[in-house]
């Protein structure tokens, strides 16, 4: 089969003619809906082309294709926040969903229960892998293509790490065995950070697992597995066989349910180095979860090197950006999220003359004042007193409050209002975020 047979079975390809095009054209949100009107003359494929196409260079993360009554919604995820786009007639949105069902390898029969695929999109020299998810809504069913782009994966040293954290997080994932857990809500970019603790330490000389549900990213040099429930391989037993493979470095997509914790935590107390996800809102929650989940106590402490907390938080736009003394209630909060941080932590001084970035819009950020994301953090150091003190069996809150007096914690919000006075960030941004 020639090569570019192959690739049209496989998914969309995007000419180097349409994507220059589309790279010329395309510069904003306006640019997208503008792109879709003109391509909605021509053809079903020219309309995904440009959808794809638009959405991919404009960093977006998913593409929602929502149906109403008399037509259907495409709306784009970028920097976390969903933006209206355009809308399509029915009949052109009909076709969308016939081709998305047909690329993703899913039936166009079924209409009245969820289904989940996949396609490629070739643009030039870059292949990014698209997963797809219908669900049926009143109106017809609504779509989503999550757009895996390979660009997301980055070094550890762009993670937005403050130097700290960063030489802290350098030094545990040397380590020849241990656990190393990643919490926050979805969306909170936890598998991007270990995938860069994995582009980090991979070298010939270790061997690295991993299994995943599904596989997002395609990483050179190391063994990736995806699980498959309907199969009877889920998380468990497919950690299982990986013991047997002779593992140095293991990640576990996510631990869900007590016998992959269970098998997690002997992998990391019997010289592996595990990585992992969990679902909860800080780093002083990890505990708890293990043990709802049916951790021993007697394990957790001496398992776990280091447990973390993130969120991704958007970057002020460097083209609109505007700075400005903070109101009071602003250098208020400022000074009491800062008043008892740890002397190691470098950050900027609060004095009269501080100057915050405030939002405000133009085409560069699609109108929304921010540019991009990076990363906020909190970690805890478990060195021997925390361990002993994790034997207790400590609420949340008890074990945050000794993560911050004794470990030298720095918190979510914390790192969030330093980022504030470096420029990066607004407050209003980090308070929507965070919660606080």
């Amino acid at each position: 089969m020639a090569e570019n047979t192959k690739r049209e079975a496989e998914g969309v390809e995007i000419s180097s003619k349409k994507n220059s095009e589309i790279k010329k054209k395309i510069k904003n949100i306006l640019d997208l809906k503008e792109g879709i009107k003109q391509s909605a003359l021509k053809n079903v494929s020219d309309i995904l082309e440009v959808i794809l196409g638009g959405a991919i260079i404009l960093g977006s993360s998913d593409i929602h294709i929502e149906a109403e009554e008399e037509r259907a919604k495409i709306r784009v995820r970028n920097d976390g926040i969903l933006q209206d786009v355009t809308t399509l007639s029915r009949e052109v949105y009909e076709k969308i969903l016939s081709r998305i069902k047909l690329l993703s390898g899913i039936k166009l029969n079924i209409i009245d229960r969820p289904q989940d695929g996949r396609f490629s999109v070739f643009m030039e020299e870059l292949t990014i892998e698209i997963r797809s998810s219908t669900l049926p809504s009143e109106y017809g069913e609504s779509v989503v293509l999550r757009i895996l782009n390979p660009k997301s994966l980055i070094n550890l040293d762009a993670l937005g790490l403050r130097a700290d954290l960063l030489n802290m997080f350098k030094g545990e994932i040397k380590k020849p065995n241990g656990m190393i857990i990643v919490t926050g809500p979805t969306g909170s970019g936890k598998t991007t950070t270990l995938y860069a603790f994995l582009k980090q330490i991979h070298k010939p000389e270790i061997k690295i697992i991993t299994i995943e549900d599904p596989i997002e990213y395609h990483l050179e040099g190391i063994s990736q597995t995806q699980v498959s429930p309907t199969k009877g391989y889920d998380f468990a037993t497919g950690l299982q066989s990986i013991m047997r493979q002779d593992p140095d470095v293991i990640l576990v997509g996510e631990i869900r349910d007590t016998k992959t914790c269970q098998i997690a935590l002997q992998a990391a107390l019997t010289g592996h180095l595990v990585f992992s996800t969990l679902h909860t809102n800080d780093a002083a929650g990890t505990v708890a979860r293990l043990t709802s989940l049916g951790g021993d106590l007697a394990n957790i402490g001496p398992a776990i090197n280091l447990a973390i907390a993130q969120r991704l938080i958007r970057k002020i736009c460097p083209k609109c950006a505007k700075s400005g003394t903070p109101t009071a209630e602003d250098l208020t909060k400022i000074k009491k999220a800062l008043k008892n941080i740890d002397k190691s932590v470098k950050s900027p001084r609060i004095t009269s003359k501080i100057k915050i970035p405030g939002a405000k819009g133009c085409k560069y950020c699609n109108f929304t004042g921010y540019r991009g994301r990076i990363g906020i953090f909190e970690a805890i150091l478990i060195n021997d007193d925390m361990e002993r003190f994790i034997l207790k069996n400590p609420s949340i809150a008890a074990l945050r409050e000794e993560a911050i007096k004794k470990g030298r914690m720095t918190t979510i919000y914390q790192d969030g209002i330093i980022k504030v006075l470096e420029g990066v960030t607004t407050i209003e941004e980090v308070e929507r975020v965070t919660g606080e």
